[in-house]
């Protein structure tokens, strides 16, 4: 029998320090990379976070990878701070996790996602989102 969602989820979160909305505002100011997961219709519904590299789940591994030939250019090297964000910071920990396994040990996420973030009150950007294909 399989242990389930909330157990993979447990598993992603071990010994992973995760951020609040705050600790991830401050985290960006010192130059970690801010990583937005959620799709467009989610990006519409609640609006874009400023300084947030918008990148689609399904490729994130090769975009922040720093030896993949498909990386963006913030993704310099394997002690890059990276904070991932979704809608609630689920997804996100899952993310995570995988960034981590490539070798990405200070990849980590935003507790309880931009929900979160909205709910401290922090802003969102007023220009469009930084979306890389």
């Amino acid at each position: 029998m399989s242990p389930g969602v909330d157990a993979l989820l447990e598993q992603a979160r071990s010994g992973v320090r995760r951020l609040t909305p705050h600790e991830t505002v401050e985290a960006v100011r010192r130059g970690a990379l801010l990583v937005d997961t959620r799709s467009d219709a989610q990006r519409r519904d609640q609006g874009e976070l400023p300084g947030a590299v918008v990148i689609d789940r399904t490729v994130l591994e090769w975009r922040l990878d720093p030896a993949s030939d498909w990386r963006i250019p913030e993704a310099t090297g394997y002690d890059r701070e990276i904070v991932v964000v979704c809608r609630q910071g689920y997804s996100s920990s899952l993310a995570v996790a995988s960034l981590r396994t490539l070798g990405l040990h200070r990849a980590t996420d935003l507790i309880g996602g931009v929900e979160a973030w909205i709910e401290a009150g922090l802003p969102l950007a007023d220009h469009p989102a930084d979306v890389r294909p």
